[in-house]
């Protein structure tokens, strides 16, 4: 396995890169209403990201079409902005990335559109519980067994499902990097983690069962059971004592509760 540790000032582009996706996700938070098309979603956060000298990370990866992911209700990641429009009730998953002075940023966000039913709002609440959880355990002489093993038990005492064949990853000049990153595991297994390392960790978690399938587009995932899923996604330094998160949910936040 190729990890590429990082220096601090490689750290400090990192953050750059990550705060900019942040304030994108941000920027959406002030237009995800009903009666919103995904794709126009797609082009305001491609405008934000240019007129702030990015550009997006996700265009043309591996060929994919969008510079936004955008997932609604049972999509769980990788949903292709469309001319579809949100609706009252809705749940949508937002991943963005950028690159940045040549370091991406890749952070995901899921917002109710409207008013939502209270078990999709514990859904969300504790998946966004569980990453912060998650986090925690990114600091020097844990394991990566930790970190899942912290984000899976939280999730699975709530009766949710956690998605284990999409994971989390290293993240640097290239947007997956060495290592996966589960979101389920057990504790003190799997990679020592060293200072310099930075990670995105990022649970996607179902209110029904765990179990997904990919849709005929190539790209969408959906849960298999048709029930709503959530995703969050931080990227992080791991440091010696506590860990050194690189992007934030604030702006968002700071937006949805003005």
């Amino acid at each position: 396995m190729m990890v590429k540790y990082k220096t601090a000032e490689e750290i400090e582009k990192l953050r750059k890169s990550n705060l900019l996706v942040s304030k994108t996700l941000a920027e959406l938070a002030r237009h995800i209403r009903p009666g919103v098309t995904t794709e126009k979603l797609n082009q305001i956060a491609e405008t934000f990201i240019r007129d702030h000298r990015a550009v997006p990370a996700f265009l043309g990866y591996n060929g994919f079409p969008k510079t936004l992911c955008t997932s609604v209700n049972s999509q769980v990641v990788h949903g292709i902005p469309s001319d579809y429009e949100l609706q009252d009730g809705d749940l949508i998953s937002v991943d963005c990335g950028v690159i940045l002075d040549g370091f991406v940023g890749d952070t995901a966000y899921s917002y109710a559109v409207g008013e939502v039913s209270e078990k999709v709002r514990h859904l969300m609440s504790t998946t966004k519980q569980a990453l912060l959880l998650g986090v925690e355990q990114a600091i020097a002489g844990n394991r990566l067994g930790d970190i899942g093993n912290a984000i899976q038990k939280h999730c699975e005492v709530a009766g949710f499902g956690v998605v284990r064949e999409m994971v989390g990853h290293g993240v640097g000049r290239d947007l997956h990097e060495e290592p996966e990153v589960p979101n389920y595991g057990r504790r003190g297994t799997g990679m020592l983690l060293k200072r310099g390392l930075v990670i995105c960790i990022e649970p996607m978690v179902n209110l029904g069962k765990r179990q997904i399938i990919q849709e005929s587009d190539g790209w969408t995932i959906r849960t298999a059971d048709k029930s709503p899923s959530a995703h969050y996604e931080l990227a992080v330094a791991v440091k010696d004592n506590k860990p050194d998160v690189l992007s934030t949910f604030k702006y968002i936040e700071e937006v949805l509760n003005d």
